[in-house]
């Protein structure tokens, strides 16, 4: 059923100013009933108006207000987002005012006016608790507008999805971590475009198909890279391992996938080239760009069934198993 055109689709209450307002207005109005007096009359009529025009104002213009996600920043669990809010007035004949914006995900901001038949756009800051594709549905808008008797609360809905990246760790551990791998003790492959070869791998998704071994490939019925050795060029060879067996906790996986996070983010920030192998799937960082790893570690989910995960002999991998071939991390 369409509701009317007076009908307001959000919640009001009084303010405290608003409360002594009415309370006013009623003694007001007892004492114009009891003697008569016409100023009185004027002053219950002027009272009422005010009341009256608040109402109406901050209905007409939270009723006619539209927002959408203009822009949203790199979203990773524990550190705040920058994003943008696109928010339209389509009233005709409202500006509204002193607006404040909140969810569940929004830190509360205030938009001092929104111009009738107008649009602005809004800086905001996001706070996300968990990895993975994060639904935004819904915004709170208040506003006291115009005199503060009344606070009026509007819930709106929007429509967006973010992938939220995973938690990157901070902590002793972390740093002695990336201090072995300074020192070599981890990533001792020294891969480039060298001339001499230096080892064979699977192909990764990103890899040019120039260092293919086409001789290898075409005995092994796969794409084959060559690897060469360089002085300069260093690379990881990351592996997470999403097995969950039984009794280990969830709070346990996603720490085991935060710290491959971790691990990729303080790779990349030391020039080091990253591979990171899932189930069915490696990817391959490119230039400064580790977006695609971080994506699939956002929407990896925990398996129940071992998987065969294959990788070379210095890979870091990261389980909630066991590895007694590889450096476990």
């Amino acid at each position: 059923m369409k509701a009317p055109p007076f009908a307001f689709d959000g919640v009001v209450r009084l303010t405290k100013v608003g409360t002594s307002y009415v309370l006013f207005t009623v003694v007001i109005g007892f004492a114009a009933l009891n003697t008569g007096n016409n100023a009185l009359y004027i002053g219950l009529t002027f009272l009422l108006g005010c009341l009256l025009l608040s109402g109406i104002a901050s209905k007409g213009g939270l009723k006619h207000l539209r927002v959408e996600f203009s822009a949203i920043g790199q979203p990773w669990v524990g550190r705040p987002a920058h994003g943008m809010l696109r928010l339209h007035n389509d009233s005709r004949i409202w500006n509204v005012r002193d607006v404040v914006i909140c969810g569940g995900e929004l830190e509360p901001v205030l938009v001092p006016i929104v111009s009738r038949r107008s649009a602005i756009e809004v800086p905001v800051t996001l706070h996300f608790d968990h990895r993975g594709i994060v639904t935004v549905n819904r915004l709170d808008f208040y506003t006291r507008y115009p005199f503060g008797f009344f606070l009026k609360k509007r819930r709106i809905r929007i429509h967006g999805e973010v992938i939220v990246y995973p938690r990157v760790l901070a902590g002793e551990r972390e740093r002695r971590r990336m201090e072995a791998t300074a020192e070599g003790e981890i990533a001792t492959n020294r891969i480039g475009i060298g001339g001499e070869v230096h080892s064979f791998r699977e192909y990764v998704r990103g890899d040019s198909l120039r260092h293919v071994a086409w001789k290898k490939s075409a005995s092994l019925g796969r794409w084959i890279i060559k690897q060469t050795e360089a002085e300069a060029a260093k690379s990881v060879h990351v592996v997470l391992d999403p097995y969950k067996p039984l009794g280990v906790s969830d709070e346990a996986f996603e720490e085991i996938v935060s710290a491959a996070a971790t691990y990729i983010y303080y790779s990349m920030e030391r020039g080091l080239e990253v591979i990171l192998s899932l189930p069915r799937v490696s990817l391959h960082s490119k230039a400064d760009d580790a977006t695609p790893l971080f994506r699939a570690l956002a929407l990896v989910e925990p398996a129940y069934e071992p998987f065969a995960i294959p990788y070379e002999r210095n890979a870091v991998v990261f389980s909630v198993g066991r590895h007694d071939d590889a450096r476990t991390a």
